[in-house]
């Protein structure tokens, strides 16, 4: 393993912005993996440690096939991180909706530029990713459908479940999606949470990329080898969304599954602690996603379910 700094971008106050690469192996670029690129991702980044831990273990062992490089970038937003602010903290601008970067643009694009120089020589890119909204998901993998997906390879990590979905215009400025573009094939990986560390969902993803490594040659790795993957598209999913504003109380877990006119939650006023809302499933399926917060607004899509029969 060699540690090193991949670029730093002067700081006018406090310390420099400095990334931190570790690679494994050498030779051909085969697959970068990506922890955190908002500051409260600490899943993402804890996840990212993980694999960062085992490929250590086996690189000792000799695991790592000859003429085969990846490259772990567990964090690409640090100043961030330290601070515990999601966007980038001088301008409050996302990271992950700056690629490819411009070099001589903002911060925030000369960031994406200067890691994107480097991250899009990989034949493969995976991602830590999170939602835009608070929540706890099913482990998955996501793909965009930009017309170079590869679901068969997805399927290869041995998750769950695999969602698809079409890219909005705002899309077009992500890691993953220039990834796919740049000819990578890319990945976004989705464990449970965003801002506290799970164990058990990281070690499900963690087991998952060494599963891919080793099924593209890259490693030598026997684990089991998880799940027969159910591809859905994401607009098969079903949201549930409340009526009103107020405290949140979940009465189901994230992979349950729930029979259509099910109670799902209820909303509790948050001045006089009365019910104000209850949520019943639309449809039979399983709850993809959860919001976990203690409250949430009105009209908001606090549960995403997969109906019963949908994907392949």
């Amino acid at each position: 393993m060699t540690k090193e700094i991949l670029f730093e971008i002067k700081a006018l106050y406090r310390d420099d912005f400095r990334v931190t690469g570790y690679r494994f192996g050498a030779g051909e670029k085969t697959a970068c993996i990506v922890g955190n690129i908002r500051g409260n991702e600490v899943q993402q980044l804890y996840a990212c440690s993980q694999v960062i831990r085992r490929l250590k273990e086996l690189e000792a062992e000799g695991k790592i096939k000859e003429g085969k490089e990846i490259l772990v970038i567990p964090s690409l937003n640090p100043s961030s991180m330290n601070i515990k602010k999601r966007f980038f903290p001088t301008d409050n601008t996302d990271i992950n909706r700056m690629f490819p970067g411009y070099d001589l643009g903002e911060t925030t694009q000369r960031i994406a530029a200067k890691a994107f120089e480097i991250m899009k020589e990989y034949t493969y890119g995976m991602q830590f990713a999170s939602f835009y909204m608070p929540g706890a998901f099913i482990p998955h993998v996501r793909m965009m459908k930009t017309g170079f997906e590869n679901v068969e390879l997805a399927k290869q990590f041995g998750f769950p479940y695999i969602v698809l979905r079409n890219p909005r215009p705002y899309d077009t400025t992500t890691l993953n999606y220039n990834w796919q573009i740049w000819e990578t094939q890319a990945f976004s990986i989705y464990t449970t949470n965003t801002e506290k560390a799970d164990k058990e969902s990281a070690a499900q993803a963690v087991k998952g990329i060494l599963n891919f490594l080793s099924k593209q040659g890259i490693i030598e790795y026997s684990g089991h080898d998880g799940y027969i993957s159910r591809v859905v598209d994401d607009r098969e999913l079903v949201s549930v969304r409340t009526k009103k504003a107020g405290f949140f109380e979940a009465l189901v877990e994230v992979n349950e599954e729930v029979k259509k006119g099910q109670l799902l939650a209820n909303i509790i006023d948050t001045y006089e602690g009365e019910l104000r809302d209850s949520l019943y499933a639309p449809c039979d399926g399983t709850i993809l996603f959860l919001h976990d917060e203690p409250m949430t607004y009105e009209d908001t899509a606090v549960i995403k379910l997969i109906p019963a029969g949908a994907g392949r």
